[in-house]
């Protein structure tokens, strides 16, 4: 236990609700505020990506003892199915048998965080607007509009937890030596569904993450509990097939029906959702400090919003909190050495994970139905199988491990080299287990080693 202080927390997403959780825990007062209405009262909005649980997540669940109640209402996902033009679908295994990732749709997720949050005696702030912090002080401001008288409410401590475009960011911004970026994807997104059949079953496999690639645009579906899927149209806003583009009800049946064809029956409402839904950017933000003086701190998406290529944006923001309460058990009330420390560890790791996404849009999206990058993978698997000890894929590095981003970003490219070249290998095709290439791939190791 720490002595008790009166935090604030903006935002009642998935971080925010977490933290939340973690900071009542360690007995503090909190309270979370967040503009919009108590989302367990509303319909969630067709903006969502299904999100997928992984290691990382799961370990931040399981620190507190609420992961039980989270895998109630996940679905694993032990692989892709990768669902290309005249072709049966096939099968991609993301790790070793009994690995999955898991998905869980955003709404159903932010409402049981909210309700177990709750149960700690967490105190929720729904339909206040937070306009305004004192960064020296810690009083946050609230009111009904810009224009009004707003209320102070001061603070021991205040977590900005609100997002991609946190209010609590942009005050920090307007300081001198904050540094500050962000990058729009010329994609977009917009999202979908696949109901249930009849009998309350799943329509297309339900253990994978579906993927129809496309070149520079591709269709993603995730399970969920119901028997249905949330599926996600990634493109381009503007060119010959974008969103631009498909402005009519017309266009949009013959660009599923050329593109999409094996799934498109499946998707019943898809005029409706596709002109009712709104399409969403991607943006990619990065900034530091994430902290001011001991007083007010940044995390998840306020500090480090990511595409979702990885499936690692609400998994990185929960080892955020994994991080800060191993720093918060370390040093107890030094709030100072807390946040430096803090700050210090997340941000190469945020970066990493930024710059992995990015790179796996291209992967997601093209090479996924590319046979020379299958016979990669194909090789790559084989050989971490036979040396478990030398070579862990990419994707593991990131998925089931908790090792730092860093390192997965620093071995992956590492590794990239290697099998770079041994794709140059004549008649790979036909000698890709043999001890020739077993034998490069243990040289080029053991001369890293040396």
């Amino acid at each position: 236990m720490q002595t008790p202080k009166k935090i604030a927390i903006t935002g009642s997403g998935l971080v925010g609700s977490l933290l939340a959780i973690y900071l009542k825990k360690r007995g503090h007062q909190v309270d979370v505020y967040d503009r919009r209405q108590d989302i367990r009262t509303m319909n969630f909005s067709g903006r969502s990506i299904n999100l997928a649980m992984s290691k990382r997540g799961w370990k931040a669940l399981e620190i507190i003892g609420m992961d039980k109640p989270i895998r109630e209402i996940a679905t694993p996902m032990d692989k892709r199915a990768i669902h290309v033009p005249g072709k049966p679908a096939y099968f991609q295994y993301y790790g070793k048998e009994g690995e999955a990732i898991y998905s869980i749709s955003r709404g159903i997720l932010n409402k049981k965080m909210i309700d177990l949050a709750e149960t700690e005696g967490v105190n929720f702030i729904f339909n206040s607007k937070v306009w305004d912090v004192s960064l020296p002080e810690a009083i946050i401001y609230t009111g009904d509009n810009e224009k009004e008288e707003w209320t102070p409410h001061p603070y021991d401590l205040v977590f900005g937890a609100d997002g991609a475009f946190s209010r609590i960011r942009h005050k920090m911004q307007r300081r001198s030596l904050f540094n500050y970026s962000q990058h729009f994807l010329d994609t977009g997104y917009k999202e979908l569904s696949i109901p249930a059949n009849k009998d309350g079953s799943h329509k297309l496999n339900k253990n994978s993450l579906h993927i129809w690639p496309r070149g520079n645009f591709m269709l993603i579906a995730l399970p969920n509990l119901d028997g249905s899927f949330t599926c996600t149209l990634f493109m381009p806003y503007e060119g010959v097939n974008s969103f631009k583009n498909l402005d009519s009800e017309p266009k949009v049946e013959k660009f599923f029906s050329k593109h999409f064809e094996d799934v498109k029956d499946d998707i019943p409402y898809l005029i409706r959702d596709f002109f009712k839904n709104p399409t969403s950017s991607l943006v990619t933000i990065k900034c530091f400090p994430w902290i001011y003086e001991d007083k007010v701190a940044l995390i998840g998406d306020a500090a480090h919003a990511i595409v979702p290529f990885y499936g690692q944006g609400m998994n990185a923001g929960f080892e955020d909190i994994t991080i800060l309460n191993d720093l918060m058990e370390q040093h107890a009330d030094d709030w100072q050495t807390i946040f430096s420390e803090y700050q210090q560890a997340r941000k190469p790791n945020a970066d990493a994970i930024a710059e992995l996404s990015y790179r796996n849009f291209m992967e997601m999206s093209s090479k996924t139905a590319d046979e020379r990058f299958l016979l990669r993978k194909k090789i790559e698997k084989h050989f971490s199988e036979k040396y478990p000890g030398k070579w862990i894929p990419l994707y593991s590095r990131v998925t089931f491990s908790e090792n730092s981003y860093a390192e997965a970003l620093q071995v992956g490219d590492f590794q990239k080299k290697i099998m770079d070249e041994v794709m140059q290998i004549d008649n790979i095709e036909e000698t890709w287990n043999s001890e020739k290439v077993e034998n490069l791939i243990l040289t080029k190791l053991s001369n890293e080693q040396d």
